[in-house]
């Protein structure tokens, strides 16, 4: 009788290998905040021309302490903008992060969909896929895309 080969997949990893894919994890799970901030102010400012605390509390079902304390941070990072009796506006950089995470967002919704999800559950899933995915992945996902 053949020895069988462990299955890779259900061997652990190196402490190491565990270890980055967590931290990559942890960091995903911080950078998802900003970019879905920063991609909402900017739908906010292309559809209805400002963005304002209020708004981004009920969209993002936080109370407007949850995104004064964010605002401050993406502030803080060079991300946003703010002015007395105004809404908030992104900085280049800011403009740069939503438009990477709306790209990413509409390659993943195409993608699932490709694969015969519904438009609606297809959309609901990469809003949390969108901050997970590694560029490789997503660039693989392209191609298939591309293929079709």
């Amino acid at each position: 009788m053949p020895t069988r080969r462990p299955d890779p997949a259900r061997c652990l990893p190196s402490a190491e290998a565990q270890a980055s894919r967590f931290a990559r994890q942890r960091e995903a799970d911080r950078a998802a905040t900003a970019e879905d901030y920063v991609e909402l102010i900017a739908d906010l400012i292309r559809e209805e021309k400002e963005a304002r605390a209020v708004v981004i509390a009920r969209r993002m079902g936080v109370s407007q302490a949850t995104v004064t304390a964010t605002v401050a941070r993406l502030q803080r990072d060079g991300l946003v903008e703010t002015q007395p009796y105004r809404g908030l506006f992104l900085t280049e950089a800011g403009q740069q992060m939503a438009a990477a995470a709306r790209a990413r967002h509409e390659l993943l919704v195409r993608f699932l969909i490709a694969l015969g999800l519904d438009a609606e559950t297809a959309e609901q899933d990469a809003e949390g896929l969108e901050h997970h995915v590694s560029d490789k992945a997503l660039a693989v996902f392209g191609k298939f895309l591309e293929g079709r």
